[in-house]
């Protein structure tokens, strides 16, 4: 695994630049790739008149890294992110040889969360994001997270095209519980989360753990959600402590 590039897949409702933090000193010791998901960033949103799903946006994954070139990679995301990744793992599990998930989940919404989720996608479709950081940063943010922190999260989703969230907040109502998808991993695996983190908590995170076959913990203290834009050095650490050199 020490010689295979490391894929980080984005949070939502934001884009590739949440991993500006870690880019440096992980690129510094292995090859780093961090591509922006459909509709978010710069990478745009496809004309199809399917439903979304993740299956398609894993589709553009597995599309990326025959690109590259890539037969196999270290993968992994944040919150969404991991959700992806997990979609990838089940669509092509012979180009995965590591996983790292950051805050996130392996388990399918509640009615009440993919009802959310809906809401969110038809408010955004009308009035924009700007509503967004102001609803949503309580939950993606610990609550002593530095102003600075505050204001960057604000620039990344104000940013986003309105369709892009639209789509990637309905694609993550209909994703399916992942468990068994990752009780069937056998390869290495890194689980990272936040000890403040009130979305996909350290027991979301232990439940990863005790499903994934060959999992590595560490929970960052006085982080939230979004671990690599509040601690990204413990991020880095994590990720090249448990990384071969």
């Amino acid at each position: 695994m020490k010689d295979l590039p490391l894929v980080l897949l984005h949070a939502f409702p934001v884009d590739a630049r949440m991993w500006d933090g870690v880019r440096a000193p992980l690129g510094e010791r292995l090859r780093l790739i961090t591509p922006d998901q459909r509709g978010l960033g710069r990478s745009p949103l496809p004309e199809t008149d399917r439903e979304p799903n993740l299956d398609d946006a894993a589709r553009d994954v597995v599309a990326l890294l025959d690109r590259l070139g890539l037969d196999k990679v270290v993968l992994g995301g944040c919150s969404m992110g991991g959700y992806l990744t997990m979609a990838v793992l089940r669509l092509a599990p012979e180009r995965v040889g590591g996983l790292v998930f950051i805050d996130t989940k392996a388990t399918a919404d509640t009615p009440e969360a993919v009802q959310g989720r809906y809401d969110v996608a038809a408010r955004v479709e009308a009035e924009g994001a700007g509503w967004m950081p102001e609803a949503v940063t309580p939950g993606l943010l610990a609550g002593k997270a530095a102003p600075e922190v505050v204001e960057r999260l604000r620039e990344l989703i104000t940013t986003q095209p309105a369709a892009g969230i639209a789509w990637a907040a309905r694609a993550m109502a209909t994703r399916p519980d992942s468990l068994e998808t990752l009780r069937s991993a056998d390869v290495p695996a890194l689980v990272v989360v936040g000890e403040e983190d009130g979305l996909t908590p350290v027991e979301a995170a232990n439940t990863l753990v005790e499903a994934l076959p060959d999992a590595t913990l560490v929970v960052l203290p006085e982080a939230g959600h979004l671990t690599p834009l509040e601690d990204p050095a413990g991020v880095v650490e994590a990720i090249l402590g448990w990384y071969p050199a």
